[in-house]
């Protein structure tokens, strides 16, 4: 009678400690899953198929682990949480290199393929990281065809891609927006309009792509610098959308769950009011044409085809055309431009240079060299383009009318270049081939099925482009009566063809103009269209008479979806094994993309090619510069942390010129600093990165007056292997950066110039081998374990990338990122998070400087612990070292400037200073007799008087 009671007692008992055990596993099993939609590499979703959110394919099957453990360590280190993880957002993370399944953390653990510590209450994940080479994505194998002449700039696999994720992938949707149903958003966005109905009127100022019309300045500086200047006080976080505000409320109800999308996340209140009236001028039937006349007398698509002779350079006709070269060009890389305009220069023609509007240092130079050469103009406009944006579609129609207009310019031809593309046959071949086709018009067409182009290419979908931004509002129809048609956005038009497109005002000019400026991409299509519909379509030849470096694998991974709402691609850069592509029988002139800063070899190679070798003891052959900073720039453009390194930098050169250059009881080598650098430029010897030079003022001690200097400062070497070397041989190198490109598989931010509020990503290049685990340890300056995780690296990945959610502000100082297997050291490498001095661009105040430079808020760079890990890996944590830290937080001025100085020192070398100008230091040499400095003599880029031949090359 006892028994019944205590038995039933005990089954209760069971039965809630089984419910307990249930709730656990199923809390367990949910982190784990909510881990795995992390970004491998930059904290961000996958590109292609993955970052869209497509519906993918089953996981492939995990390959066999090794089997890993934990070495021999006191009972009070496993008992304090053990070994790895990644804590901060969640429990210790196991990342996965190469593989597509998802994380299977508790299955693997009970198969025993996991160590120990997988089984302690917070279970290691497995991440899935991104690698070059062995890059494997959620998207259905295609097969590559890098030498594809077939230029587009949406995946292939555009089916398999969701671009419903408009979110820009450095934010995340607000949450109530985000998941909320759609009547629930409209309720906010209404409510949010009728607060301010009772607002006065603004007054918007001139739109962001406006044209400018002649001599009026451009606004802003340069988009590098705008991104560059990232305030540090505030963590990147998600961001929640901005509110709603319009001038005048819309005209209609703004049902389309697009357009609410774009609303809640455009910044600007012109811009919402643009997207307002857009999507109801659209939704009333006012916006897009329902029908279009076709003007060709052909069915289908005419296609003629065209002969290459490469001797019929020595049958030149009497009559040869002359070429309006159209550049449009961007970015800071003047001397790579300026080389590609050395190549195709030829006195015969005319080049009209467009600079984006952002772009004001290249500007600058683009104005100074074209001054040279009568047959150069530069655009008395300018617009900000943008990838995939109608502004690009607009530079090209504006050009054309210019050109058209500029009677003393009497062109045959239109080409459209940019400073990544080079000639691969010289001008008397393309002259002699184009007079040859003077009748012809050359674009590239996309070659498949119309109805998928048009699906991929978004061409049924509703675009506008305002805040630097394409904004995806909601479907369209095509219009009917007319073949949409489309492709490459580079091109050669004859004269008759672009005085037709720019002055014609029948039935399809006029309405293709109109659809196309709500287009994405329309560059790629507009031409394309109106050529195969219109009275010229029998001029068309399917070839743009171009070589496109298309490596989908790397190049299609949605890189653009921070300015687009859609999902698109980008060509790799040629490199020197790419040389014999250019070796063709085909009637190809031009090559694109090529980039100094990623492999200036290849653009040598092409140019002896065509040109012959420059003689013996030419300077600067192997040399690049490229300009980062300029004084009129404003240090606006800069951020808090490369300013703060760049004047550290000038620092340690006037440090190396008083102990190198200084004798006992002479002042003439001894400087004092004034003012903020000058110029800083990117230094590459033989396509390796050898530093930055920061030209700066200083006050020379021994006779009180001001010079010029540029400082070369070079990183050290930092990736050390371990010693004795592990029998682990797969490593080839590691790194820590910012701006990870996953396409050239190098980090945009040379240098590596962090500071406490950036968020750092860890690189390793891996060789051939078996699949194998291994362990990353961060550490800071003071031996706190930031982070730790597995990477589980498969046999054919060649890079992997992660960036460990760590809690900011990092603690200034050097840090370390150990790489381990079998917790074994394989190696280790360093990077520098330097304190700053400057915050928004003033000298950094006591309360600024403990709040950046104190560490993570009670020193825990994740919620979970690692100090158990401190013994097993020899890392003591001092307290002389920790208390240390803490002073050196609280400084500013000179001992600020003290402690930064000796931590970049430990850094960086100062490899040499030269004086621009005058000097009273007698040693001090002149920068233009170095090899090093921006001022050295660069012969391949510079440009000089027009040879008898009417080359400058």
């Amino acid at each position: 009678m006892v028994a019944a009671p205590c038995a039933r007692r005990l089954a209760r008992r069971s039965h809630s400690a089984l419910l307990a055990a249930l709730t656990v596993l199923l809390l367990q099993t949910l982190v784990v899953w909510n881990f795995s939609s992390l970004d491998s590499g930059a904290g961000e979703r996958l590109g292609g198929a993955a970052a869209g959110g497509a519906e993918q394919p089953p996981p492939a099957p995990s390959p066999r682990r090794e089997r890993r453990d934990l070495p021999a360590e006191p009972a009070a280190a496993r008992g304090g949480g053990g070994g790895g993880g990644r804590g901060g957002r969640g429990p210790p993370a196991r990342a996965r290199a190469g593989g597509a399944g998802e994380p299977r953390a508790q299955q693997l653990a009970s198969r025993g393929a996991l160590p120990p510590r997988a089984l302690d209450p917070h279970p290691s994940l497995l991440i899935t990281l991104e690698t070059q080479d062995g890059y494997f994505s959620h998207r259905p194998k295609e097969k590559v065809r890098t030498d594809s002449n077939n230029e587009n700039s949406v995946p292939k696999d555009f089916e398999n891609v969701d671009n419903s994720n408009f979110a820009p992938r450095t934010q995340k949707q607000k949450p109530e927006l985000a998941k909320k149903p759609l009547s629930r958003q409209k309720e906010l966005l209404k409510r949010k309009l009728e607060q301010e109905k009772g607002k006065g009127p603004s007054f918007p100022g001139r739109g962001a792509n406006e044209v400018l019309p002649p001599g009026e300045g451009a606004a802003g500086n340069s988009s590098r610098g705008k991104e560059a200047s990232r305030q540090p006080h505030a963590r990147k976080s998600g961001g929640s959308s901005p509110e709603v505000k319009y001038d005048q409320l819309p005209k209609c109800d703004i049902s389309g769950r697009e357009a609410i999308s774009a609303l809640s996340r455009s910044k600007s209140k012109h811009c919402r009011q643009e997207i307002g009236e857009t999507y109801c001028r659209h939704k009333l039937g006012l916006l897009m044409p329902e029908k279009v006349t076709r003007f060709c007398p052909l069915e289908g698509k005419a296609n003629k085809n065209v002969q290459w002779d490469e001797d019929s350079v020595e049958y030149m006709l009497a009559n040869p055309v002359r070429i309006a070269f159209v550049l449009v060009v961007h970015g800071r890389a003047s001397r790579q431009l300026q080389r590609m305009f050395k190549a195709i220069y030829h006195k015969d023609h005319f080049y009209y240079i467009h600079v984006d509007k952002r772009s004001n240092y290249l500007h600058r130079q683009v104005l100074q060299f074209a001054r040279q050469y009568s047959n150069v103009r530069v655009t008395p406009w300018r617009m900000a383009t943008i990838w995939g944006g109608a502004s690009l579609l607009a530079t090209y129609l504006q050009s054309m009318r210019d050109l058209l207009e500029m009677t003393d310019w009497p062109w045959d031809f239109f080409i459209n270049l940019s400073a990544a593309d080079y000639p691969i046959r010289t001008n008397d071949q393309l002259v002699a081939f184009l007079s040859r086709y003077r009748d012809m018009n050359f674009l590239k067409s996309h070659g498949r099925d119309n109805a998928r182009f048009i699906r991929k290419q978004g061409l049924d979908r509703l675009f506008l482009e305002c805040d630097a931004h394409m904004w995806r509002l909601g479907d369209r129809r095509i219009p009917e009566g007319i073949a949409v048609d489309g492709g490459s956005d580079w091109f050669l038009l004859n004269r008759k063809f672009v005085e037709y497109v720019t002055f014609s005002t029948d039935d399809l000019v006029t309405k293709m103009k109109q659809f196309y400026s709500y287009t994405l991409l329309p560059a790629e299509s507009f031409f394309h269209t109106v050529l195969e519909n219109s009275p010229h379509c029998d001029t068309m030849v399917d070839n743009n008479l171009r070589i496109t470096n298309w490596n989908r694998k790397l190049g299609c991974k949605c890189q653009y979806k921070h300015i687009v709402d859609w999902c698109g691609c980008s060509p790799n850069d040629f490199k020197p094994q790419d040389f014999h592509r250019f070796q063709t029988a085909r009637p190809t002139f031009f090559a694109r993309k090529f980039e100094a800063v990623v492999n200036q070899e290849i653009i040598g190679q092409l140019d002896y090619y065509l040109y012959g070798n420059y003689p013996a003891g030419t300077p600067g052959l192997r040399s690049y510069w490229e300009n980062v900073y300029d004084e009129p720039d404003g240090i606006q453009s800069l951020s808090d942390v490369a300013l703060t390194l760049y004047h550290s930098f000038a620092r340690l050169g006037l440090r190396r010129a008083e102990t190198s250059l200084h004798t006992d009881g002479e002042n003439s080598c001894r400087y004092y600093p004034m003012g903020h650098p000058a110029s800083v430029h990117l230094y590459f010897l033989a396509d390796r990165f050898q530093g930055f030079l920061i030209k700066h003022h200083a006050t020379n001690l021994a006779v009180s007056k001001l010079e010029t200097l540029e400082t070369w400062v070079m990183p050290k070497k930092v990736f050390k292997i371990a010693s004795p070397p592990s029998d682990f041989g797969r490593l080839q190198f590691s790194e820590v950066g910012t701006d990870w490109d996953a396409k050239e598989r190098l980090f945009r931010n040379f240098g590596g110039l962090l500071g406490p509020m950036d968020e750092p990503v860890g690189m390793q290049k891996w060789g051939k081998g078996p699949n194998v685990t291994v362990t990353v340890v961060w550490v800071d300056p003071v031996n706190v374990i930031a982070a730790t995780y597995d990477i589980l690296i498969e046999s054919t990945a060649e890079f992997t990338h992660y960036k460990p959610p760590l809690n900011l502000p990092l603690r200034p100082g050097v840090w370390t990122v150990k790489i381990l297997h079998h917790w074994v050291p394989v190696a280790e490498t360093k990077f520098l998070v330097a304190p700053l001095t400057f915050s928004n661009r003033q000298p950094i105040k006591q309360e600024e400087a403990l709040k950046l430079h104190s560490g993570p808020p009670r020193g825990a760079y994740m919620e979970q612990s690692f100090q158990s890990l401190n013994p097993v890996l020899s890392l003591p944590v001092s307290p002389a070292q920790v208390e240390q830290a803490r002073r050196n937080a609280a400084s500013t001025g000179a001992a600020l400037e003290h402690w930064l100085d000796s931590l970049a020192g430990s850094m960086w070398t100062a490899m040499d200073v030269c004086a621009t100008g005058p000097t009273a230091c007698p040693v001090m040499q002149a920068c233009s007799q170095t090899a090093w400095s921006s001022f050295s003599p660069d012969p391949k880029s510079e440009l000089g008087a027009v040879k008898p031949d009417g080359r400058l090359r």
